[in-house]
């Protein structure tokens, strides 16, 4: 499957250390609110702190390893956040379930909706805006590399000059 000139398995290549770590931190938030740890002591295990991090690496790195621009972030970000939204899905459903809260349906994450329509926003909402807000963000980031670092083409013509 091709994206943008690229295919799918170049940008998993790209972003997998993100992948990865958003990932292990959704389970290691799972696993301790079903652990029994209180969501005052859970909430510091953040899936979206991992997710901005890695908004704000991708920005940067897309361009300085000549990976892509404005458009591949798009994808790397959908990727991202599919990850997220795939862990706390399964956080939403295994509450569903199992009818016993964990840190992805307590009210005070779930902004008091019931479970179903946490489930259906995340699935909507949180699939959509998830992806949009940090492509929105990270472009920013990228505007604003692309200005301040040597353009490829500089760097080619430094690269020539020293040989």
């Amino acid at each position: 499957m091709t994206i943008f000139n690229k295919r799918l398995s170049e940008y998993l290549a790209f972003c997998v250390p993100f992948l990865v770590l958003i990932g292990a931190m959704g389970v290691i938030r799972l696993a301790l609110s079903l652990g029994g740890l209180p969501n005052g002591t859970v909430k510091w295990f953040s899936i979206n702190a991992v997710l901005w991090i890695g908004v704000l690496y991708y920005a940067v790195r897309v361009h300085t390893s000549r990976f892509g621009a404005y458009k591949q972030l798009v994808v790397i970000y959908a990727l991202l956040n599919l990850v997220e939204q795939a862990v706390v899905i399964v956080g939403i459903v295994l509450a569903i379930i199992t009818g016993t809260t964990n840190i992805f349906s307590t009210p005070e994450y779930s902004f008091g909706a019931n479970p179903w329509v946490h489930l259906g926003a995340h699935l909507t909402i949180g699939v959509a805006a998830g992806t949009l807000m940090p492509w929105i963000i990270g472009s920013i980031v990228l505007a604003v590399t692309r200005r301040i670092s040597p353009s490829v083409r500089e760097s080619a013509v430094r690269v020539g000059q020293a040989g």
